[in-house]
């Protein structure tokens, strides 16, 4: 039989099953995620074929895989390929649940064949499988074979995964429909829409310093300064990125009482961005990096929290309501320095809701804050950002993101993993899901590149693209992909920059994969 033939939906293989049975034939079944198919793999599969007349391999889902960030290494298509491609393989199904039980409760082989490691294992999962089997008069009979192997320990051995993230990088633009015409027309509708950023300014210092070693009398480290460089960071440089990618973009920040406050406005305005400022800080907020070789070897934050008063609040809750008319988004952008309170937003928040059809939100912010921030469609940060707020360094991530999402009562997130990528997190399930028990829909991008920058800010141009795309009608996956790419673009050896409309559109029509992945798939 041809592989291609051997690939069946649930219902084919439903239906090959009624016949075997009707024939007498001994149907056979494995269960695995196959991710890289090895020695070990053929022969426990060949040993599988020898019990009966027909084997049935079910392979897990991608969604359904969660044995670390970047697994599968194959996506699920090519796998159940591989397997299809053997021999001793009659029918291949992909199977989207967490575990094996309920196509074997659809199934009921005769045998089910597990690994020699499964016989004295006291996993829940194998033992519901092995329950359901045997309920319905099945067999489960355990491989044998002296030489075990992995696949996840052999894909850790592999140290370039460039490939692999090739690959899922397109399947993920193919699966969501991101073509390049159909990413350009989001970004081409991007020119126009009115962005209100709301938040903390923040003045980035990069001190750039040689190293002489350690001082003479002190175990500390000895610094050169050989000059600085000074970047608009916090809701300043979201506001800078929206208006470098067309949007008509307005900022309430509070800033300081000093010089260095009274240019903010005036260098903003000139990259296209109205300023509505209150001095209520006696100095800015100022965060000094010390860089030496292009490598951060020191943060120093200066200026204390300093929150906005009462009247203050009223001040500026009644600006953003009287520019929220005909605004497309509003971005939150909290970084702890007193611009946005409980008391802002709980003055703002429910008007703002009927008035802007996108809200967004940094997840830098503090649990009070992002409780008071009720509703927000994005919220968009860091894993590091995340646990903070979360207070939760231990939880898988994808757990301590629906807290966090409960606790905002937030739609969404989009969550940076550094290296590692991004992990977009939906609220919105399905059916099949809620039946699982599963409350958030999670989707994996691998990360766009491996050229290594700064990392600091990158989340400022993901929140600022991600928000845009959402108000041009992108989905959270469009939102997402685009979020990434502008971060990639940005990103630069010191500091960011902001991403123009044109450099963006530039990145979404290159293909990530290369021409030689096209014919493995």
């Amino acid at each position: 039989m041809r592989p291609n033939r051997k690939l069946c939906s649930l219902e084919q293989l439903l239906a090959l099953r009624r016949e075997a049975r009707q024939a007498g034939l001994t149907v056979v079944h494995c269960h695995g995620c196959f991710d890289l198919v090895h020695p070990g793999h053929i022969h426990h599969l060949e040993f599988a074929r020898s019990l009966g007349d027909r084997l049935v391999v079910s392979v897990s889902a991608d969604t359904q895989i969660n044995k670390g960030v970047n697994r599968p290494l194959i996506p699920d298509e090519l796998r159940a390929a591989s397997l299809a491609a053997l021999e001793c393989v009659d029918w291949v199904h992909i199977d989207d649940h967490p575990t094996a039980v309920e196509l074997l409760e659809a199934l009921r082989p005769d045998i089910y064949v597990k690994g020699r490691e499964y016989e004295r294992n006291n996993d829940p999962r194998f033992l519901a499988e092995r329950d359901t089997v045997l309920r319905h008069g099945g067999r489960v009979i355990f491989s044998g074979g002296e030489v075990v192997y992995s696949s996840t320990a052999l894909i850790a051995s592999l140290e370039d995964t460039d490939f692999s993230h090739r690959e899922k990088i397109h399947r993920y633009r193919q699966r969501h429909g991101l073509t390049a015409a159909s990413l350009g027309q989001l970004v081409r509708g991007f020119a126009g829409r009115r962005v209100l950023v709301i938040g903390d300014y923040l003045l980035e210092r990069y001190h750039l310093c040689d190293a002489h070693g350690l001082a003479g009398d002190a175990p500390a480290l000895s610094l050169r300064l050989l000059r600085q460089r000074d970047f608009d960071g916090g809701a300043a440089m979201v506001a800078l990125h929206a208006a470098a990618l067309g949007a008509a973009t307005t900022l309430f920040a509070a800033l300081g009482d000093d010089e260095t406050s009274r240019q903010v406005p005036l260098r903003l305005a000139a990259a296209g961005v109205a300023v509505c400022a209150s001095a209520h800080r006696r100095r800015t907020a100022c965060r000094h990096r010390y860089v030496v070789d292009r490598a951060r070897v020191l943060e120093v934050d200066e200026g204390s929290s300093a929150p906005v008063d009462v009247a203050e609040q009223q001040r500026l809750a009644g600006q953003i309501l009287d520019a929220a008319a005909g605004a497309s988004a509003a971005v939150f952008v909290d970084l702890g320095h007193g611009t946005i309170t409980p008391g802002l937003l709980e003055r703002l928040m429910p008007q703002l809701r009927q008035r802007v059809p996108v809200v967004c939100a940094s997840i830098a912010a503090s649990t009070a804050n992002l409780a008071a921030m009720r509703g927000a469609d994005i919220l968009c940060g860091t894993e590091r950002q995340l646990r903070q707020a979360m207070q939760d360094a231990v939880s898988a991530l994808p757990s301590a993101a629906w807290n966090l999402l409960k606790l905002a009562d937030a739609r969404s997130a989009i969550v940076s993993l550094g290296r590692q990528g991004v992990l977009a997190l939906d609220r919105k399930v399905t059916a099949v899901q809620q039946q699982r028990g599963q409350h958030v829909r999670t989707e994996y991008l691998p990360p766009l590149t491996s050229t290594a920058a700064d990392p600091c800010g990158l989340e400022y141009a993901m929140l600022a693209t991600a928000a845009i795309c959402r108000c041009a009608g992108g989905s959270l996956e469009a939102a997402t992909y685009l979020g990434a790419l502008a971060a990639n673009a940005t990103a630069q050896p010191l500091g960011s920059r902001p991403i123009s409309a044109e450099a963006l559109l530039a990145s979404v029509t290159r293909d990530p994969t290369p021409c030689v992945v096209r014919l493995a798939s």
